[in-house]
């Protein structure tokens, strides 16, 4: 039997969350050359920062649990404004790339293996949660939100940050179309750095047409999932224009325009006191 571009055999029994492991896993070593993924200047690390002191304040100390942290990008972004930050991830190569990262910055950060549906932390252990591009790939969001619920102090935040990257909209699709244009003329080169291979593009369509949100995680239905989760307040915030400006540098014209015109958003669900 021949391996798979994660690595395990071809026609061995593997779950659907076996698959997205081993995926994010191959994908550890050049995380952070991606656009998106990694961040490339002050501009758009402020950008980030501003969107968390926006919704969670600044850290003060309070422990922020960073789900799916990878590489350790929004758990760097949480430590620089004062949380007191453990990074969970279930890949060891983005937990190892990680740690590897926070030494060499000389950044305090804890960061564990685990799983983002069970993290196995201590009831109301934590002031806020966050994740980036995380909720998408989800096999059973509502028994994750219930445990982020679970984990979060009374009063405590979680933040998501995500989008539909199943349905987009009639300016995104144009704009697509013109990336590709450009890019079959040699007009427009992206300033990709590790970009994915085919095969991991196509194993990223085979995850995604079979997760929970297959057909587009919309702001709308997370927020509602976290409402039945028992979040007593949730708030949807579709503003990430400074991020996209910053990050618009890293792409072709056209490209960025697309990324620009996703439906993309954070959204911000508190516990009751």
């Amino acid at each position: 039997m021949e391996k798979t571009m994660g690595g395990q055999m071809e026609g061995a029994n593997f779950s659907l969350r076996d698959e997205i492991k081993a995926y994010w896993s191959a994908r550890a070593a050049t995380f952070d050359e991606q656009p998106g993924h990694g961040i490339f200047s002050l501009e758009e690390q402020h950008a980030w920062e501003r969107l968390f002191t926006r919704h969670l304040g600044n850290g003060e100390g309070r422990k922020a649990l960073d789900l799916a942290s990878g590489t350790g990008v929004v758990s760097h972004l949480l430590d620089g404004i004062g949380f007191d930050v453990t990074g969970m991830d279930w890949a060891e190569p983005m937990l190892s790339l990680a740690r590897a990262k926070a030494k060499r910055n000389g950044r305090p950060i804890r960061f564990v293996m685990g799983d983002a549906e069970n993290t196995m932390e201590p009831d109301e252990s934590y002031d806020v949660i966050t994740n980036r591009h995380l909720v998408w790939t989800l096999v059973d969001p509502q028994a994750a939100f219930i445990e982020w619920h679970r984990v979060l102090k009374p009063g405590g935040k979680v933040l998501v940050v995500d989008g539909d990257f199943v349905n987009p909209g009639p300016a995104a699709k144009l704009a697509k179309k013109l990336a590709a244009f450009a890019a079959r003329l040699g007009l427009a080169r992206d300033k990709h750095h590790g970009a994915a291979t085919p095969d991991m593009v196509a194993t990223h369509q085979s995850i995604l047409s079979r997760v929970y949100f297959s057909q587009g995680a919309r702001a709308e239905a997370v927020a509602d999932l976290l409402k039945q989760a028992g979040f007593a307040t949730v708030v949807i915030d579709t503003d990430m224009r400074a991020i996209h400006k910053a990050q618009r540098k890293n792409f072709s014209f056209f490209k960025g325009l697309e990324r620009a015109t996703q439906h993309r958003y954070a959204v911000v669900a508190t516990k009751a006191k």
